[in-house]
């Protein structure tokens, strides 16, 4: 969706000047909210389809589902220490 100035203020704008911040910082915040909900609904289906597949009697691979998600930087890999 293609977003047209039709007249008015900038709903940013008002948005930043309401907070009383700056529109990058404002956008930014945006940004990162929006990317770490379709992350968040990434791995909701991708649970839910594990899920779906164990109810089918088929395993996945946790080695190469764990790999993934450190390559994205989604979780870190830290060692047991107590191992």
């Amino acid at each position: 969706a293609a977003f047209v100035k039709t007249g008015g203020t900038d709903p940013v704008k008002v948005a930043a000047a309401r907070a009383g911040r700056q529109i990058r910082d404002v956008v930014e915040e945006a940004l990162r909210e929006w990317l770490d909900s379709r992350e968040t609904a990434e791995d909701i289906a991708a649970s839910g389809e594990a899920i779906r597949a164990h109810e089918r009697g088929e395993s996945i691979d946790a080695d190469a589902l764990f790999d993934r998600m450190i390559a994205e930087g989604r979780v870190e890999y830290q060692a047991d220490p107590e191992r």
